[in-house]
């Protein structure tokens, strides 16, 4: 059961919208998918069969059933995914969101034995973020075999190419493919340390899945906790992981998303970023 007191789930069901019995904007199918990805574990699973069995019932039992670490990752990744959607879809975060948001980001922190203490004013903005210059940033640094780095080095280029000519979709998904093969590739460097990672994806038995069914939001998470990247890193990595996401067209039509040149160059600067912590280590 996960350290958590009824004021955190209230908090956590207010912002969670679970009081219709719902969670945000899930379907039963992408619900289901959703906490898969996060955590490995079926929502639909009888244990997790609480009162009326809807979704909002069934993360309740998940919260009384699952240990602090598994807890404390999914309300991370709904968090993250609270606010990625108030993003995409033009949203603003009302003052009382904000605080609510902060408060949960704590209760997360708390079970994942993390520092507390959210304060989003010291968050890294998206100003922020934009405006931050990297030195040349360069994939030979990054240690990977060399045949590999050819074949990203020709998406590099082809981003520029796609920035110029302002094909922002096309930039996105380049960006979050690049960004997914430079992760798997210190996945393969660094198995050990990748394998012991408490957010490392696992089956249904608690086996840590094989490194080529890890998915994009596992690579991001767990390279944060093994200190590959940082945390304004992570933060907007999850961003261009949800674009790279309306690679589906029928996800793309169904939440109104547009990419335009801004988008793009988030995802640009993110990609540029997470190279430059990666050549650090």
């Amino acid at each position: 059961m996960a350290n958590m007191s009824n004021n955190d789930k209230t908090k956590l069901e207010a912002l969670f919208g679970m009081r219709s019995g719902y969670v945000l904007d899930f379907s039963g199918n992408t619900f289901q998918d959703f906490i898969h990805d996060s955590t490995g574990l079926d929502i639909f699973d009888s244990k997790y069969n609480h009162f009326s069995g809807s979704k909002a019932n069934r993360l309740r039992a998940f919260w009384q059933k699952e240990s602090d670490n598994i807890v404390g990752k999914l309300i991370a990744d709904l968090l993250e995914y609270w606010k990625t959607q108030k993003e995409v879809k033009g949203n603003e975060i009302e003052e009382i969101e904000q605080k609510l948001y902060g408060d949960c980001i704590n209760i997360s922190k708390r079970l994942l034995g993390e520092r507390q203490e959210y304060i989003d004013q010291q968050n890294v903005t998206e100003d922020d973020f934009l405006n931050k210059e990297f030195q040349e940033i360069s994939l030979e640094k990054l240690g990977l075999e060399s045949v590999f780095t050819n074949v990203l080095n020709q998406r590099m280029d082809e981003i520029k190419r796609c920035l110029g000519a302002k094909a922002s979709l096309a930039a996105i998904f380049l960006c979050g493919s690049i960004l997914e093969g430079i992760l798997l590739g210190f996945v393969i460097k660094k198995p050990e340390e990748f394998n012991r990672a408490i957010l490392s994806p696992k089956d249904k038995n608690g086996k840590v899945l094989q490194f080529h069914e890890w998915k994009l939001s596992s690579l991001i998470d767990v390279s944060h906790e093994v200190g590959l990247l940082g945390d304004d890193v992570k933060k907007f990595s999850h961003a261009l992981r949800e674009f790279r996401n309306y690679i589906h067209p029928y996800q793309q039509a169904s939440s109104g998303f547009n990419p335009d040149g801004h988008t793009a160059k988030i995802c640009w600067q993110v990609l540029k970023a997470a190279i430059s912590d990666l050549s650090k280590v």
